[in-house]
């Protein structure tokens, strides 16, 4: 019989009576383990020996289980300073006593009580005097694995996985044994043969290809996956949304994401003691305010919060501290970038028609769920010119949206304090059939262009470019294309379609 030089090798190595690990037989005959493990399996397919598999499981202390090993666990060093105390003491104090720090501190508390250790209430750390904290599972589990001793109980693993303690690993380990007919084959003679793993012209006009073991290839076996990189779907829907704007004539706007509250909210005549400008809405910066705000703007947009614009404007009657409009805050939306632009403060061009555009981030200190991020795309937008109408802005959205393959789109009446009429905008989920509010949009009030010198219509809008990829790509949840949580395979796969 003629086998390749490996097979041959391991054939010789194994034995009929034991089965010997693959690494054992590997560094008998000198050969790879993964070569060796090839050869075994080829020799199974042969019926030469069986291959037994196991799969065998280890733990190992992480650099928190490393240092709890040698202080102690927390829950465990706060019974004994409790103890030591005379059995109750107040919490700081045992604190203090047993060394705790940081994270450490809410680390013992929510073990205590669990272990039987005492009770903590009302300030006071109580401990029983029947608990023994020698006879601690998971500290003596921890003990055992530094030395390389083995832990038999699966509770107290897992326990100490979940706590990040331990880092536990499965490995598969195949022994080999030769079968009666290996046995038999070495009886009758096994030869070696040279294995190569092409046909070349120099084996061929030699006439050696008649005596060499070609390779065998199976070409239906998983090979690794190799990930390269590629766009990130947010990067190819922005880039393809400003590609459909630029093309229906807009000029993209640029600004800074900081900006002041003038820009963000006060020039949009949202009131100052307005619930969504308030700590809790905003992410306020502590930096020193803008000072090169337009003096002139400025007292402008205080007099239409304070008395309204034209004859029938009330104004708000509300607080207004210029101080708090020179405040610097992450923006809100990018609305901030149009009160720049048509302010001319950015030098922008506004002579009637005008239509400017920006696709950038937004922050909102909003509630994390499947349409909500913190931090998001805004795709930002508005036409100035004479005589528009809501049907203009209606059709506007439609040719954009068209561009994206959603020809059916649903708009509802709302409120915003700088739009009249306003509306949002809803598409439908094209998995689930859900309505998604995906913008909203309105044409700016007189309380909004008259300070700025504008005196023609303008039709605004904010629409989220992260919404607009839940439609086109099928993603389900907003946090899997953008954040921490995001699914990476999703996004590896995903393709948008328009």
């Amino acid at each position: 019989m003629r086998l390749p030089q490996a097979q041959v090798a391991l054939l010789e190595a194994a034995s009929a009576t034991d089965a010997r690990p693959i690494e054992q037989l590997a560094d008998q005959t000198d050969l790879k383990p993964e070569a060796a493990t090839r050869a075994a399996f080829d020799l199974r397919d042969e019926g030469l020996v069986a291959v037994e598999e196991r799969v065998e499981e280890s733990a190992r202390l992480t650099d928190e289980g490393e240092t709890y090993r040698d202080e102690g666990l927390p829950e465990v060093r706060l019974f004994r300073a409790a103890r030591e105390a005379g059995g109750t003491v107040g919490m700081g104090e045992a604190v203090g006593a047993a060394g705790l720090e940081g994270p450490e501190v809410d680390i013992a508390l929510a073990n205590y009580a669990r272990k039987g250790y005492g009770v903590v209430n009302s300030g006071e750390v109580s401990a029983d005097a029947d608990a023994d904290p020698d006879a601690d599972t998971e500290a003596a589990a921890l003990a055992a694995l530094a030395t390389g001793d083995a832990v038999d109980d699966d509770d107290v693993l897992d326990r100490l996985e979940s706590r990040g303690l331990v880092e536990l690993d499965e490995r598969t380990v195949r022994s080999v044994a030769l079968t009666d007919e290996g046995v038999t084959a070495l009886m009758e003679g096994v030869e070696a043969a040279e294995t190569v793993d092409r046909l070349t012209p120099e084996l061929l006009t030699s006439g050696e290809w008649k005596d060499v073991e070609f390779a065998e290839y199976n070409v239906e076996a998983d090979a690794p996956a190799v990930e390269g990189g590629r766009e990130h779907v947010l990067r190819g829907m922005s880039e393809r949304v400003k590609d459909v704007l630029v093309g229906m004539g807009f000029q993209e706007m640029d600004g800074p994401h900081a900006d002041a509250d003038f820009w963000i909210n006060d020039c949009l005549f949202m009131p100052q003691d307005h619930p969504a400008r308030t700590h809790w809405d905003r992410f306020a910066l502590d930096v020193p305010p803008v000072a090169d705000l337009p003096e002139a703007l400025v007292d402008r947009v205080e007099d239409a919060h304070r008395d309204g614009v034209g004859e029938d404007g009330d104004g708000y009657h509300s607080p207004w501290s210029e101080d708090f409009a020179r405040a610097i805050a992450l923006r809100g939306h990018t609305t901030s970038l149009s009160m720049r632009y048509l302010s001319g403060y950015a030098d922008a061009d506004l002579e009637p028609p005008q239509r400017y555009f920006s696709v950038q981030k937004a922050y909102r200190n909003d509630t994390l769920d499947a349409t909500h991020l913190l931090e998001f795309y805004q795709i930002e937008g508005w036409v100035m010119a004479e005589d528009l109408s809501v049907r203009d802005l209606m059709g506007t959205f439609e040719e954009f949206y068209r561009q994206f393959g959603i020809e059916e789109i649903r708009f509802k009446p709302h409120y915003n304090p700088y739009t009249e009429p306003s509306f949002e905008l809803f598409g439908e989920h094209p998995e689930t059939g859900e309505e998604i509010e995906i913008g909203n949009s309105g044409m700016f009030r007189d309380e909004v262009l008259e300070p700025l010198g504008i005196d023609c219509d303008v039709m605004a809008w904010g629409l989220a470019l992260e919404r607009l990829a839940m439609l086109t790509t099928g993603a389900e949840d907003i946090r899997d294309l953008h954040g921490t949580l995001a699914d990476l395979e999703f996004l590896r796969n995903a393709e948008v379609t328009y």
